[in-house]
């Protein structure tokens, strides 16, 4: 057995097999070959297996996304099924006698180029299509998968380090837990993590050789055991029963009020990422979507997502919750969460660079196309818009200017749309400070605080250095939070806390002491939270 010790993301255990994430694409080698037949027999299993995974894939989508995004995968199979893409395989390992994977990796290159050269928008989008088609069978042909996910086993991932969009596209039904070696506790993976409610360790010496070995994911001590004893696996799997009685405990509390024993209500929310998020929510019984993390449509997007994508999304979100409010926070791109076709230039300091609004009012026309797919959706459920990284009122009447115009468009088309609350992220000191002109502006504050921390404690979130300093109890902090609940009470404002610490239990009482008015968490600590709210009991001063 051997042992090695992390920092740990979430309390939990996992027992399973490692299996180290593979990023990029891999080099498809040609291999002479004798038996051409066999080859063209592998690659027709490989393709049909490909369609299998395609009509899965369209199945789920349609479930969690709709129709109209789902209709991708549909477009996929057609591919896949076209009888000259098909001969130009087969022609390559006959006429060269070479292994299906370099003649499907070939076709897909010489298609793509294709594709892409055509005067024709719409050929040319089709340039990514057959290239992801034919890296799904050179995945299936060779025996690894996309998203680095092996076969129908749960399996512990094993990496050097995840980026938020390689988490959030991974199956939650077979990611038992992650382990990497390296990455910070604040980073937005590691919030992804807890929103998944899986145990993960950072900054783990992780070995590639323990690739397939069963192993125990302690989350409690932070601590990887690999090829574990009978024993300490015995152990673990107690453990792990344990867990499951006290979750169990916990939905006891379904149905019941957040309220404190002296009659203070709380708003209690959840923190999503996008659609496939939104069961979760609801089985944990939150009563509403306190931060719709928006970005994650175009992280997981290989283009700008469109409006009528985008629409979809808020929308299904929307209708699920069934009149529960959700708050969907706009474009949050930059900082550690980049996209490519986004082409933003490298910053010194991203996180405090060209990121989240300062984009968006840059770049108007994506802005618009996001907020015209809200306010569509609005008309279909309780959706509330908030902007993120503000640090002046100027920023927010920009804001509330282009807000007009989209509404002025959709009048115009004759959309319906409903007269949706806006609010802002105070995740600045800059916002702090000015909290009470901009309470004035808006319907509602929410505390980010994982970069409010970030930026007044002057200490970068992503450097796991700072981990042991990075002190979100840090009396500067509360009273900023503090300040930010004052100033938007005074002018009719209600206040939430979005970030991390809104599900710290060490807190919960000081922030309702303080006269916080919402608590959104993870879904995973949903219930728990309701139990400390419903526990405490607010001392009157004499």
């Amino acid at each position: 057995m051997e042992t090695i010790t992390g920092k740990s993301i979430l309390k939990g255990i996992a027992i399973g097999r490692i299996l180290f994430y593979q990023k990029g694409q891999q080099q498809v080698k040609r291999v002479k070959v004798e038996d051409t037949g066999r080859e063209i027999g592998r690659y027709e299993m490989a393709k049909e297996t490909a369609i299998r995974q395609l009509n899965e894939l369209y199945q789920k989508a349609v479930k969690e996304v709709g129709e109209a995004n789902a209709a991708v995968f549909e477009v996929h199979t057609m591919m896949i099924e076209d009888g000259d893409y098909v001969d130009a395989i087969v022609n390559i390992i006959e006429s060269q006698q070479v292994n299906a994977e370099f003649a499907v990796a070939t076709t897909g290159d010489n298609f793509s180029k294709m594709f892409a050269e055509m005067d024709d928008e719409y050929m040319q989008a089709r340039a990514a299509d057959v290239k992801d088609i034919s890296e799904r069978i050179v995945n299936i042909l060779s025996g690894t998968e996309s998203g680095g996910i092996l076969g129908d086993e749960p399996v512990i991932v094993a990496a050097d380090d995840l980026a938020p969009s390689e988490t959030v596209q991974m199956d939650k039904e077979k990611l038992l837990a992650f382990v990497t070696r390296y990455g910070s506790a604040n980073s937005h993976t590691a919030i992804l993590a807890r929103t998944m409610n899986i145990p993960a360790l950072i900054d783990a010496p992780i070995q590639e050789e323990w690739d397939g070995k069963l192993a125990i994911v302690d989350g409690y001590s932070g601590t990887l055991y690999v090829d574990p004893e009978e024993g300490l696996l015995n152990q673990m799997k107690e453990r792990q029963e344990e867990d499951r009685k006290a979750r169990e405990m916990l939905h006891e509390l379904k149905g019941k009020e957040d309220i404190t024993l002296d009659g203070k209500k709380i708003r209690l929310y959840a923190n999503i990422g996008g659609v496939k998020d939104v069961p979760g929510v609801l089985a944990s019984d939150a009563a509403g979507i306190g931060l719709f993390r928006s970005e994650f449509l175009y992280l997981e997007s290989e283009d700008y997502p469109s409006e009528e994508s985008q629409f979809i999304a808020y929308k299904t979100v929307a209708a699920n919750m069934a009149g529960r409010k959700v708050i969907v926070r706009t474009l949050d791109i930059g900082a550690d969460k980049q996209v490519d076709y986004f082409k933003l230039a490298h910053e010194e300091n991203p996180a405090m660079g060209y990121r989240a609004i300062r984009i968006c009012l840059d770049r108007i026309d994506i802005f618009k196309t996001q907020l015209r797919a809200l306010f569509r959706a609005s008309a279909f459920g309780n959706i509330s818009i908030m902007y993120p990284m503000i640090i002046s009122v100027d920023e927010v009447r920009q804001i509330k200017k282009i807000v007009d115009l989209v509404k002025k468009e959709l009048d115009v088309q004759g959309v319906p749309y409903k007269d949706v609350e806006q609010g802002i992220m105070i995740e600045t000191p800059a916002a702090v400070m000015v909290s009470e002109e901009l309470a004035k502006e808006v319907d509602f504050f929410s505390i980010g605080t994982n970069d409010l921390t970030q930026y007044t404690l002057a200490i970068d979130r992503q450097n796991s250095k700072l981990d042991n300093i990075y002190d979100s109890h840090h009396p500067a902090v509360l009273r900023m939070i503090q300040m930010t609940i004052e100033n938007g009470h005074k002018h009719g404002c209600w206040v939430g806390i979005c970030g991390e610490l809104g599900a710290d239990p060490a807190l919960t009482k000081t922030f309702i002491e303080m006269g916080i008015d919402e608590l959104s968490v993870s879904p995973t600590f949903v219930l728990p939270t309701r139990k400390n709210i419903r526990e405490i009991r607010i001392e009157k001063e004499e």
